[in-house]
């Protein structure tokens, strides 16, 4: 479970969230959904511990993990990934590395590693594309390699910022039931950004308007 309470935030002397309140189920969908710069990037990178609020705290089932502008537990151990709206793959590793870049930071074996990976590309539906260049793949297959290298490491809460809104229409409609079907098998807890009304729709448990 996800927690928020009394998030006060200012930018540029403009309130952007006042004494805000949320809880956010283990297993639950929510998408933040709302107008450009209506503060959901801004939510995400908070329950990130990417950005900090003025005061208020976010809390982790039982662990406080921000406390104003204190970062008691860093983003890092928070377990959770982020899917940003560019996805911020790597053009120079290949989708392999790309995906295993988690797994290698936490000096899992080799062996492990690659069948991870494999795992991980028969979820998305890719399997063989492990020596693949990203320049070759489709926007809808780059976005699935970022989603895979997002929920590899197995993260208990995954992030997404926008990641569909540069795909067509059924690209999208693709994606975003893939999204659903792997959280449904995964079981991890998904805060989704959008400002695209029937995505939001599709997607969640849980519908927060900003």
């Amino acid at each position: 479970m996800i927690v928020l309470k009394k998030i006060c935030l200012e930018k540029n002397q403009k309130p952007i969230f006042t004494n805000f309140d949320l809880t956010i189920q283990a297993k639950e969908r929510l998408v933040i959904w709302g107008a450009s710069g209506s503060g959901k990037t801004t939510l995400l990178r908070l329950i990130a511990g990417l950005n900090q609020p003025d005061s208020g705290e976010i809390w982790f089932d039982n662990h406080l993990a921000t406390s104003g502008e204190n970062i008691l537990i860093p983003p890092h151990q928070r377990e959770l990934n982020m899917v940003f709206q560019d996805l911020a793959l790597w053009s120079h590793l290949s989708v392999k590395g790309n995906i295993a870049f988690g797994l290698k930071i936490a000096r899992l074996p080799k062996a492990i590693i690659n069948q991870k990976v494999k795992e991980m590309l028969f979820f998305i539906g890719l399997e063989g594309y492990e020596n693949r260049t990203i320049e070759s793949l489709s926007g809808g297959e780059q976005q699935r390699i970022a989603l895979a290298r997002a929920l590899v490491t197995n993260p208990k809460i995954l992030l997404m910022d926008e990641p569909l809104s540069g795909l067509d229409a059924h690209r999208n409609r693709e994606l975003r039931l893939e999204i659903v079907r792997l959280q449904k098998i995964l079981g991890f807890t998904l805060v989704y950004v959008t400002h695209n009304q029937r995505e939001a729709e599709a997607i969640a448990t849980q519908i927060l308007s900003l």
